[in-house]
């Protein structure tokens, strides 16, 4: 089963509690307005590679000690089937090796339509945050990048680890954005503020360094 990845990081600290596994779909057919990963929108079948594949770098990478896995994009729900198939081998893993990690997933759907279309789906995961991002709305709650977007505990090992962040406003956390080298390109993970992210363009142009092909730009 093949699926299509824009990229994965470890460890992620800005999209979910705790040292997480971020992995990023590539394809989306939303593209939500004011996205920051307008980069993962495009159907790409380069960026394809098996979920074999994946599963043994997210093993090598975090050699079982981590907190949780999010799966973000891109769109994860336009890929239903390499979907369940990833979270198959990430709940086979947990079980095996008797690990706690949790599975948190983003999507851009309304909630009634994945409860309606992927009901198998969200009963593989500990909790979701659906909903298109909306940019006229503002970022009120902690690792949602618009205040209609909920977090929603699917099992219960998300509930006990997610209750307490419901209504957790995002100026609590520690921080919002991480950076991450890769070759020379940087990556920007995590949710920004509104104008956040032209006004990191306007201090790096400042200092004589202009980015080019940004993601929140298309």
């Amino acid at each position: 089963m093949n699926i299509s990845i824009n990229k994965a990081h470890f460890p992620v600290s800005v999209l979910g509690p705790g040292k997480r596994l971020g992995i990023w779909l590539q394809g989306c057919s939303i593209g939500c307005k004011g996205c920051v990963s307008q980069d993962t929108w495009e159907h790409d079948p380069g960026r394809d590679m098996t979920v074999v594949q994946l599963l043994d770098w997210c093993h090598k990478t975090t050699q079982g000690i981590f907190d949780g896995v999010t799966i973000s994009g891109g769109e994860p729900f336009d890929q239903p089937q390499a979907l369940d198939a990833l979270l198959d081998g990430l709940i086979r893993w947990r079980r095996r090796s008797k690990l706690d990690f949790d599975l948190l997933c983003y999507s851009g759907y309304p909630l009634s339509t994945l409860q309606k279309n992927h009901p198998t789906l969200l009963a593989k995961l500990d909790a979701l945050i659906p909903e298109p991002y909306v940019d006229a709305k503002p970022l009120t709650h902690v690792w949602r990048g618009s205040s209609n977007q909920p977090l929603v505990p699917l099992s219960d090992r998300g509930r006990n680890k997610y209750t307490q962040h419901l209504d957790t406003p995002a100026d609590q956390a520690t921080k919002r954005i991480q950076t991450m080298l890769d070759g020379e390109r940087v990556w920007y993970v995590g949710i920004p503020a509104r104008g956040d992210m032209a006004a990191l363009e306007n201090s790096c142009k400042t200092r004589g360094l202009e980015l080019t092909q940004v993601s929140w730009k298309s």
